[in-house]
């Protein structure tokens, strides 16, 4: 049985609840139709703008004493929770309707990273909404954040994104699967937590999803690393007049895209980088990128770029 990890971007996921719940309807019935074809699925996702929603609304809470303040992992563990039961609620009732009996799980998953890591000094990774010029100064002046133009879609804060070193709940995710559960796992590409005396301890920080995706898919000796976001392509020269959707590529092709800057750091780069992290760990596997309402078109080749070695 061929095993694919299933890495759903948080920007693809909308802007509000009821547009992600509206999304994952109809990623559900792409997901489920693999299952129904006899893959072994597994899923994960990104979480920028939903933990960023959440760590300012529950601050601005704050400031105006009406709650505590949150740490940045306890908000990367909500944005699992909320993330994960709209896709089990979604999966659940796709597989109801296709007389498939199957249990969905959501494992709210830690992810080591090294105390040392210089992205800590380098905060690169965007969360949160999109702000306009006006917009990010005024709260740089009041929070002290950090804000960055994000790929000509406005302005985004960002924080310390880190490399993922090992999936702690590894071995329970592997439990489930072996036993027939449809794991969520690695949400957000988990709760970032460093080692101090043999104690893990959640630091404030952004795993990249894909990476984190793409060291799990490894883990479980994956086939193929699919990996959804909001453009049908990896496209070079993007926003450009000459914009070109990638096909079916090689690892070297895109390495070269690569040196070229093609791909911007903070959106597409990271995401080609994960293909490669995985890739140079699979002889025979594949990565798929495509956008999230276009992979049930990506996997029957019409639409999606394709890397292989």
């Amino acid at each position: 049985m061929s095993k694919i990890v299933v890495a759903l971007g948080g920007n693809a996921l909308g802007q509000s609840p009821e547009e992600q719940l509206e999304l994952l309807k109809g990623t559900a019935k792409s997901l489920v139709s693999l299952i129904n074809k006899g893959y072994e699925v597994v899923i994960s996702h990104g979480n920028g703008p939903q933990v960023g929603s959440i760590n300012l609304g529950l601050n601005y809470a704050a400031e105006n004493k009406q709650g505590p303040p949150f740490p940045f992992p306890e908000c990367g563990a909500m944005s699992q929770a909320y993330i994960g039961y709209q896709m089990q609620e979604s999966l659940l009732n796709e597989l109801h309707s296709m007389s498939i009996n199957k249990q969905v799980v959501t494992l709210v998953t830690q992810v080591e990273v090294d105390k040392d890591d210089q992205a800590f000094n380098n905060p690169t990774k965007p969360i949160g909404l999109f702000y306009n010029k006006e917009q990010a100064d005024k709260t740089i002046q009041e929070k002290g954040y950090q804000f960055v133009e994000d790929s000509g879609r406005g302005y985004r804060r960002v924080v310390p994104s880190p490399q993922p070193m090992n999936i702690v709940e590894l071995e329970s995710i592997e439990t489930l699967i072996k036993h027939g559960t449809l794991v969520i796992a690695a949400g957000g590409g988990g709760i970032p937590v460093i080692k101090e005396q043999g104690n893990y301890k959640g630091v404030d920080a952004v795993i990249d999803k894909d990476k984190t995706s793409a060291l799990l898919a490894a883990h479980l000796q994956s086939d193929q690393l699919i990996i959804l976001t909001a453009v049908d392509h990896v496209y070079i020269n993007f926003g450009k007049d000459n914009q070109e959707g990638l096909g079916e590529v090689t690892v070297d092709e895109i390495k070269q895209h690569i040196a070229d800057g093609q791909f911007a750091k903070g959106s597409m780069l990271p995401k080609v980088e994960a293909a490669l992290q995985f890739l140079e760990q699979s002889d025979n596997g594949s990565v798929l990128i495509t956008s999230l309402e276009g992979l049930g078109d990506a996997l029957d080749g019409k639409i999606g770029t394709l890397i292989k070695n």
